[in-house]
């Protein structure tokens, strides 16, 4: 048990580092036209403000909409509880839960491939991308099957797979809109109070993705806080010491989505009632990632080569 808690925090902290390379690239184009003070009070008191607040309030919120006769503090130490009673609650939420964190995921995945612009690592990649309009067509016919099967499940599931699907299209229109003010903040005279407060709402909308990720390796409060708070403070260092090392790597987000990809489908097949072992989403976060890393450092040794 000790060791599944372990494999399932370091699990969480990975996938908190992989899904938050958008973001940590936004935040430090920013905070390159900030000043050193306002700097320094955001990588402190905002790390503070991204774990304690969005990664501890957001799950909770989350578990305690699905399960609320837990109560709000219930629904922080209800996978901790040896009461028969909260383990059947958390049981027969968890599946409406799934279904609508993987419903997003799998979009947020399928709408990488389709939209948006990338670092081909496959020839099929560029293919798909080509194929961008097909996107909403797919989506709409994945709700509706998912949708159906649900209501046949558990009505409670199809209202969470359409939750998961509104969700996935309001943060990705907001995301979009992110990236347009990006770009005015970077050549702009607004103030570094302005800056500050735009990067912690695009932290917490970027969060999303982490936390309904987290799911898919726990529904325990606690351990999502750990994990996706040590992830959160990697990737503060990232954003101010090494992230062009991370540029870098160029199919990093390649591995990110398609592990994203991989979790939501393992949440939906999960939500209907098949099972599946803890170490099945490390794993697979771990494997998908460490082929595109290779993939990316590769692709480093074959440009040396070229240029000496």
């Amino acid at each position: 048990m000790q060791f599944d808690f372990i494999f399932v925090i370091f699990g969480l902290i990975f996938f908190e580092v992989i899904s938050s390379i958008d973001n940590a690239v936004i935040n430090a184009d920013v905070l390159r036209t900030m000043s050193a003070r306002a700097r320094r009070w955001f990588l402190f008191w905002g790390i503070l403000f991204a774990v304690f607040v969005v990664r501890g309030l957001l799950p909770t919120a989350i578990v305690w909409i699905t399960s609320p006769s837990l109560g709000f503090f219930g629904s922080f130490s209800a996978a901790f509880s040896s009461d028969p009673h909260i383990r059947e609650i958390i049981e027969q939420s968890k599946a409406v839960l799934l279904v609508g964190a993987g419903v997003y995921l799998l979009l947020l995945a399928l709408h990488w491939l389709f939209e948006e612009e990338k670092e081909y690592a496959f020839f099929l990649e560029r293919f798909i991308h080509q194929q961008a309009v097909w996107f909403y067509t797919l989506a709409s016919i994945l709700i509706a099957l998912l949708v159906w099967f649900a209501v046949h499940a558990n009505p409670l599931m199809a209202f969470a797979a359409v939750i998961g699907s509104t969700g996935f299209f309001l943060t990705s229109g907001f995301k979009r809109s992110a990236e347009a003010e990006e770009k005015k903040l970077k050549g702009s005279t607004a103030s570094d109070v302005s800056k500050i407060l735009y990067l912690e709402i695009l932290d917490a909308t970027f969060s999303a993705d982490g936390i309904l990720g987290s799911f898919a390796f726990t529904i325990s409060v606690p351990l999502i806080l750990v994990g996706n708070g040590i992830g959160a403070f990697i990737v503060r260092f990232f954003t101010v010491k090494g992230l062009e090392t991370v540029r870098k790597y160029r199919y990093l987000k390649n591995g990110a989505m398609y592990s994203v990809g991989a979790l939501g489908t393992l949440m939906i097949f999960e939500s209907f009632g098949k099972e599946i072992s803890s170490w099945v989403a490390p794993v697979n976060t771990l494997v998908i990632v460490a082929v595109f890393f290779w993939l990316s450092w590769r692709e480093i040794k074959i440009r040396k080569a070229v240029k000496v």
